[in-house]
């Protein structure tokens, strides 16, 4: 049976102009925590030459991906995974990305992933503060594992900033987070960022998203350090030729 989120006609086009400078031009996508599945239909349609496989935790909510997916018709969308972010295994073949809509975990397995496909892109939507935060840690240290050298995650939802005024919408929501599971709640960027830091990547993207939410944007230090490298030779180049021009 299919299920819908309001907040998804609303974020859905900011999110994917966003995923449409950091997700690669063809690869094989995660989503972790699809909910409804119907962010999954969205992006899928937005972008044709990426294979988009949604997941949850929840077989309910799978349900309703599927039947999303179903009616849909998308030859690049494919049925929903079983996939709990804090277990150390998923259920994954080789992706090329992870896309994570609001789910909050170091390096895990540095060895040369062998007989699985290893995902483009990982994007978690509005996750990680309704989940525990072993979901987070789940999250980077599988994505460790599963995800491809230069492969983003990508993390949309509310957070709270150091140094910058909380909106009170987001204050009565934390509230009413923890009054249904003190586990849950809005989770500090700095946080985040140190566990991403303890699982080898950092963060390399901040947009101001609307409703006070935030979309984060994830990515390897090591190839991180590649893509720095190759855009300042590309500066040095551009400099050289236009002093080879300007004489």
């Amino acid at each position: 049976m299919k299920r819908h989120a309001p907040a998804t006609a609303r974020n859905s086009e900011p999110l994917a102009q966003v995923l449409a400078h950091e997700l690669p031009e063809s690869g094989l996508v995660l989503e972790i925590a699809s909910g409804t599945g119907e962010h999954a239909v969205f992006m899928a349609r937005r972008f044709p030459m990426l294979d988009w496989q949604p997941s949850d935790v929840d077989l309910e909510a799978l349900c309703s991906v599927n039947a999303w997916a179903d009616e849909s018709g998308l030859n690049n969308l494919r049925p929903g995974v079983a996939l709990n972010s804090a277990m150390p295994d998923w259920p994954v073949e080789r992706t090329d990305a992870v896309l994570c809509v609001n789910i909050d975990s170091n390096s895990y397995g540095q060895e040369e992933s062998a007989g699985y496909r290893k995902y483009d892109a990982c994007v978690c939507i509005n996750m990680v503060h309704i989940s525990d935060w072993e979901a987070t840690v789940g999250l980077f240290r599988g994505c460790s594992k599963y995800l491809a050298e230069d492969a983003p995650i990508v993390l949309y939802g509310p957070y709270f900033e150091d140094d910058v005024e909380t909106a009170p919408s987001n204050l009565v929501f934390d509230h009413s987070l923890k009054e249904r599971n003190p586990a849950w709640g809005l989770r500090r960027v700095a946080d985040v960022d140190c566990v991403a830091n303890d699982w080898g990547f950092r963060r390399t993207r901040r947009v101001r998203m609307p409703a006070n939410n935030l979309t984060l944007v994830y990515r390897r230090k090591s190839a991180y350090g590649v893509r720095d490298a190759v855009s300042a030779e590309r500066q040095l180049l551009s400099v050289s030729t236009k002093k080879q021009t300007d004489s």
